[in-house]
């Protein structure tokens, strides 16, 4: 069952089918705009909301996406389908509709599937036909007329109407420029009379041209002759002409024959166009008034059954004004009604559906009562008809079967001029409407209604309004409809109030400036404010304080309570209003320690891995020494022993090093709840410095500091033959007492082979960028450090350069008592090197 036109007209729908046709780009969309319905079918209506959302999706990715030049063609095709025989011209537009609907069925075709799934089943359904298109441009030219290419025949006919023409116009031209005939015509020029060339000849000279007279002036003074002379010039003329307009119908009617039989597909193609091109109006009316697409609510049978109404006299529990509408098939957020503007209009917000079922507006005149009203049946029939409604998500509406209003004399936002026999009238329509619908869910499954009631049991006396309107609401909800209704009646609060499924509803006013907020506010009613307003208008006290008296003491205390809660209500909305802030802060600070936290734990993770790369290296630097150690020193058994022993510490180290587990960030709780570390009972030990004998815990060795890097944190310390970096950490210095006890237990076992003695002279010694005069010097103090510290081998890092200082080493060495042979580093330096060997000891 379609919604009623009068509910259409009632609620301006028509208005908004209008705004929506200017949208579109031909008639044929033009039409189906302006005769748009609701439907209420829940699958044709998500339908209907896709195909908007689609065309809104692609306008905003392509804005130039359009229908083209397209034009409604029907009726022509029509023609041409039962035979008629078309007109040139109209051959253009279909030439022009066919090709706007290739190039828009390619566009869509390339479209991602899984985003406009109804947008390409329409367009399969464009026309397709480049064979019509070719033969039509190969016959019609671009000003609308038969091309002589179309057929030769005509090709020739054209021919040989010019050679005709050309000859009859020279022989005119002739007789109008002698002097023969110059007296006895009116004026030298040729025209046409019924389709000949003719000369206009004075009527007293008459007799001076022989010819056909055609026409003769108003005044009767000129005659319009055909002389004899161009008689049969005209005729062959006129015989080529008859001849081109034979062929050229006979060449339209086969393009029209042509056309007429591809007639169902051309038709389906401009229907498809004129569907894709509402859509395309919907999704630019969507985008110009900022709209979205409404979630299509399913509303269980349950709900439309009768709600248990307590017949007690106890008040219920008080409902909360901002229960959540979770649970709402109604639901309109930041609402507005589309034919105000848009700039100054105040949004709404509406729930219908789940705590109560019909919400009663109080609130004083021009407060947007009827607005309200208006908007939440108008964006329900928007929706309805597959368009986006202007709201903020969430935004959600059920299918509603039927719609009734019942506002004003069905006039516009602006009037009211109701009475209350008219009233009357539109409601018992809409309720024997209703009690029919009810018989018809006895065998189908039940439908919805929205009632919408403006100023219910207004026009008559109070009482007897206030106990009609008590009635009728309660008849809207034992039939479970969703309904919304203005009144001024203050009975019709408490009654709002007392019974469950109604909910009170008020337009907040401010008194301060005697002017409507027009913000809904739903679970608390409108106050009259008739005393407040004249009291801010400067009526005297002592008569606002009379007429107060003089009202009933419970019309008092219900105003009093209604104040009281509109200050609540603001108090609540202030706390509430400081909690959001206060929530944002809380998820700023959340959100800037969590960035905190990834970037400590991003240093965390580069700074350990940068730790285990220098472990990495140095184990690298020490296996290599080891490797040149152990070519150089393979006959020394001793020394052999004692790279042994230091290769397999090393592979303890390196096995240790890899067992190393990544460290592991504290988690928040423990750091909070870890107890802060108690003061140290002695006193810090004092800082290593320069000549301390430490321990490297990672190779279990002992060695000496030589230097030491306060901000990087490491030393390096001499440990044998070699020297090596560490970090402070791993160093340990060795207290008197501990090399005391070390040295008494240190003694060689007779049966056992020991270690030698660690040397304290590194085998490298670098000596680049040394001036010439200060080498020997050095270098023989180096010799005979080395020499009493027993290494076998010393390499002298002198660099290649110029190779002068290479010079001054091994002239040094050459003759040297120490120095039993020299030569250059071979692979480990080449000449940049001299590894001498020492003499034994």
């Amino acid at each position: 069952m379609p919604i009623s036109s009068q509910t259409l007209d009632t609620l301006e729908f028509p208005k908004i089918l209008e705004r929506l046709a200017r949208h579109t780009s031909f008639s044929a969309s033009r039409e189906l705009a302006v005769a748009l319905l609701p439907s209420t079918d829940a699958y044709e209506i998500r339908r209907r909301l896709q195909l908007t959302s689609e065309a809104r999706r692609l306008l905003d990715e392509r804005p130039d996406t359009s229908i083209g030049g397209a034009r409604d063609i029907r009726g022509p095709i029509g023609l041409a389908r039962r035979g008629g025989v078309l007109d040139a011209a109209v051959f253009l537009e279909v030439a022009g509709t066919l090709a706007s609907g290739r190039r828009l069925r390619g566009a869509l075709l390339k479209l991602d599937v899984a985003l406009f799934p109804q947008l390409q089943e329409l367009a399969h359904d464009l026309p397709n036909l480049p064979a019509v298109e070719e033969a039509i441009a190969a016959t019609i030219g671009e000003d609308g007329t038969v091309l002589d290419s179309a057929s030769p025949l005509l090709g020739r006919l054209r021919a040989d109407i010019r050679v005709a023409f050309g000859r009859l116009q020279d022989k005119l031209q002739n007789m109008i420029s002698s002097t023969q005939y110059g007296d006895s015509l009116q004026e030298s020029i040729i025209t046409v009379r019924n389709g000949r060339y003719v000369v206009p000849v004075k009527a007293s000279h008459k007799r001076n041209v022989r010819g056909l007279v055609h026409d003769q002036s108003a005044s009767g003074a000129t005659l319009y002759i055909e002389p004899l002379a161009i008689v049969e010039l005209n005729n062959r003329y006129r015989e080529l002409q008859l001849a081109e307009e034979e062929e050229v119908a006979r060449i339209l009617a086969e393009l029209s024959g042509r056309v007429g039989e591809f007639a169902p597909q051309i038709v389906a193609g401009v229907e498809a166009l004129a569907t894709i091109d509402l859509a395309f109006a919907k999704a630019k009316y969507s985008a110009a008034l900022k709209c979205v697409a409404p979630e299509i609510a399913e509303v269980e049978s349950s709900n439309v059954g009768t709600l248990e109404r307590s017949d007690s006299t106890e008040a219920p529990s008080v409902q909360s004004a901002n229960v959540e509408p979770a649970n709402a098939p109604l639901l309109l957020t930041q609402a507005r009604h589309p034919l105000l503007e848009q700039r100054t209009v105040v949004p709404t917000d509406l729930h219908l559906g789940g705590d109560f079922r019909i919400l009663l507006i109080t609130g004083p005149n021009t407060g947007g009562k009827t607005v309200a009203l208006k908007t939440a049946g108008l964006l329900a029939l928007m929706a309805q008809a597959g368009m986006h409604i202007p709201a903020q998500a969430p935004a959600r509406l059920p299918v509603f079967g039927q719609i009734f209003a019942d506002i004003g004399d069905e006039q516009s936002i602006e009037q009211s001029l109701s009475t209350f026999s008219s009233h009357m009238t539109n409601i018992i329509r809409i309720l024997r409407a209703l009690e029919a619908a009810r018989a018809d869910w006895q065998s189908a499954e039940p439908e919805t209604a929205l009632v919408l009631l403006d100023e219910l049991g207004a026009g008559t006396d109070p009482v007897e309004g206030a106990a009609l309107a008590r009635a009728i609401i309660e008849r809207l909800l034992d039939m479970g409809v969703l309904g919304v209704a203005t009144t001024h009646y203050a009975e019709l609060k408490a009654f709002a109030y007392a019974t469950p499924g109604v909910e009170n509803g008020s337009v907040e006013f401010d008194v301060e400036t005697l002017a409507p907020t027009y913000r809904l506010m739903i679970g608390i009613p409108g106050r009259s404010n008739a005393l407040a307003i004249a009291t801010r208008l400067g009526l005297e006290a002592a008569l606002v304080d009379r007429a107060r008296s003089m009202m009933a003491r419970e019309d008092t205390q219900v105003e009093d309570l209604l104040a009281g809660i509109h200050r609540e209500r603001a108090a609540s909305a202030e706390e509430l209003k400081r909690t959001e802030a206060l929530r944002e802060d809380a998820e700023k600070y959340r959100d800037r320690l969590a960035v905190e936290l990834r970037e400590f734990e991003q240093r965390r993770d580069a700074e350990w891995q940068g730790a285990r790369n220098q472990i990495d290296d140095e184990l690298r630097e020490v296996r290599n020494q080891l490797r040149r150690l152990r070519d150089e020193f393979r006959s020394v058994s001793l020394t052999r022993q004692w790279m042994e022993e230091a290769e397999k510490r090393l592979q303890d180290v390196q096995s240790q090093a890899k067992d190393t587990a990544r460290p592991q960030p504290p988690k928040i709780a423990e750091v909070v709840a870890s107890p802060a570390p108690s003061a140290p009972e002695q006193p810090a030990p004092r800082p290593l410095q320069v000549g301390d004998t430490v321990l490297v815990r990672s190779v279990g060795l002992n060695g000496e500091v030589l230097s030491i890097d306060e901000e990087d944190g490491t030393a390096e310390v001499q440990v044998g033959g070699f020297r090596m970096q560490a970090d402070l950490a791993e160093l340990r210095r060795e207290t008197r007492a501990e090399r005391k006890t070390k040295a008494e237990t240190r003694r060689p076992e007779p049966t056992r082979a020991t270690l030698p003695p660690a040397p304290d002279v590194s085998l490298n010694f670098d000596m680049r960028g040394w001036r010439a005069g200060e080498v020997a010097d050095r270098l023989e103090r180096y010799l005979n450090d080395a020499y009493l510290a027993g290494l076998p081998y010393v390499r002298l890092i002198h660099g290649k350069g110029t190779g002068a200082l290479r010079q001054i080493v091994r002239d040094t060495l050459t003759g040297h008592p120490l120095v039993a042979s020299f030569g250059g580093g071979g692979s480990d330096g080449g000449e940049g090197v001299t590894v001498a060997r020492l003499v034994e000891r």
